[in-house]
């Protein structure tokens, strides 16, 4: 669903407008309705209630059902749990959830961005930009939940279409960002209302005269067997994938296949592949007073790996521990680790030295990363000085 709420109901549509604006207008990511509490925000990472007046069941019951309707309301019932988009009265676009728990519905809105941000907007490197002229392979952008996967798709894509006359065809579930065709064509489908499943759409756009694909999410043998096909045969393809790096990206493609055949997906993908993101959303630093964040929002700390010549035979030969060494190495061809961007976050005074400890791979290397920064800094300050 991808429509403004309607006010059928009258009071319902209203109520559903007013939670959203609300939402908005404190610059919140999310907002949680459930029976018996008060609606709940996501601001800056922080989930706090808005006042204290819990929700009756009847109306979050209702809320749900002015979302979810139709096909929507069908896989609801048969699934427990339906994913849509909807609009804010100012056009602000939400993907929603909504979900039974223990007999009950709960609901919960992702804002979505209302505009297409810039790589240096999002915090990463503009060399990604680089992925966007590719004419072929597999770009991954991986990450947990809420780590801001989508919208830097979303960026790419809209990179692409503003600056390439090409077929983009998306498949998403649901659609978040609307791309309004410019010098490219683009044609946008809802998993749900336009396709079954990511794999049938998948195996639909081959026959679309595409030149890019955009898979919202690849998480099963089917759907991964067939992306690593469509990129193989000249389609550039953009996906996401639930992992905590880049090298655990790899091993999870990979390991969803049988043993017998992943050696040969292996060789595959090393051939195809032509980059991995693995990014987190993390809290900016505080003030010294501890009140309130030195910056707005929250900070993207992110891993890219290019797959270049040396890391396509690592790939290929299954020697994933020294992939992280070419990363280290690579920072001339646009390559970077998590412990590296950390270590330039904290030292720049973005993100605290301890937010950074606390989702560091290695706590050693990091210290290592973050003293050589200091005393290159100081080394610049005493030479100014002079």
């Amino acid at each position: 669903m991808s429509a403004r709420p309607e006010t059928n109901g009258g009071d319902v549509g209203a109520r559903l407008a007013a939670l959203l604006d609300a939402c908005v207008k404190a610059d919140a990511s999310d907002l949680h309705l459930a029976a018996g509490s008060p609606p709940y925000l996501r601001v800056h990472g922080i989930l706090d209630p808005v006042g204290s007046s819990p929700i009756g069941l009847a109306e979050v019951t209702a809320l749900a059902e002015n979302l979810v309707r139709g096909d929507l309301a069908a896989a609801l019932a048969e699934k427990g749990a339906r994913d849509g988009a909807v609009s804010a009265p100012d056009g602000t676009r939400f993907r929603f959830n909504v979900f039974r728990r223990q007999g009950e519905l709960s609901i919960a809105l992702r804002r979505l961005e209302d505009r297409f941000r810039t790589l240096g907007e999002l915090g990463l490197p503009d060399a990604l930009y680089g992925l966007c002229d590719l004419r072929d392979g597999l770009v991954v952008v991986s990450g947990p939940t809420g780590a801001g996967k989508s919208t830097t798709l979303a960026t790419l894509i809209d990179r692409i279409n503003r600056t390439r006359r090409c077929h983009i065809v998306t498949i998403e579930d649901p659609i978040e960002y609307l791309h309004r065709p410019a010098k490219s064509l683009v044609n946008q489908r809802q998993i749900g209302q336009d396709a079954p499943e990511f794999n049938d759409a998948l195996v639909s756009a081959m026959r679309q005269d595409p030149d890019v694909i955009l898979v919202g999410e690849i998480r099963d043998l089917a759907t991964i067997r067939t992306a690593i096909t469509a990129a193989e045969t000249g389609h550039l393809v953009f996906t996401t994938l639930h992992a905590g790096d880049c090298v655990g990206s790899i091993e999870r493609l990979v390991g969803v296949f049988p043993a017998d055949e992943q050696d040969g997906i292996r060789r595959q993908l090393s051939l195809v592949l032509r980059a991995i993101v693995a990014q987190r959303l993390l809290p900016p630093r505080e003030n010294g007073d501890g009140a309130a964040p030195a910056r707005p929002g929250r900070v993207v700390a992110s891993e890219v790996l290019m797959a270049t010549p040396a890391v396509a035979n690592l790939v290929a030969s299954a020697k994933s521990a020294q992939i992280y060494s070419a990363m280290e190495s690579g920072q001339a061809l646009g390559m970077q680790t998590m412990e590296q961007d950390l270590a330039r976050l904290a030292v720049s005074g973005v993100i605290a030295d301890a937010t950074a400890y606390a989702v560091a791979r290695n706590a050693g290397v990091l210290a290592d990363r973050m003293a050589s920064l200091r005393r290159r800094e100081a080394g610049l300050a005493n030479g100014g000085a002079r």
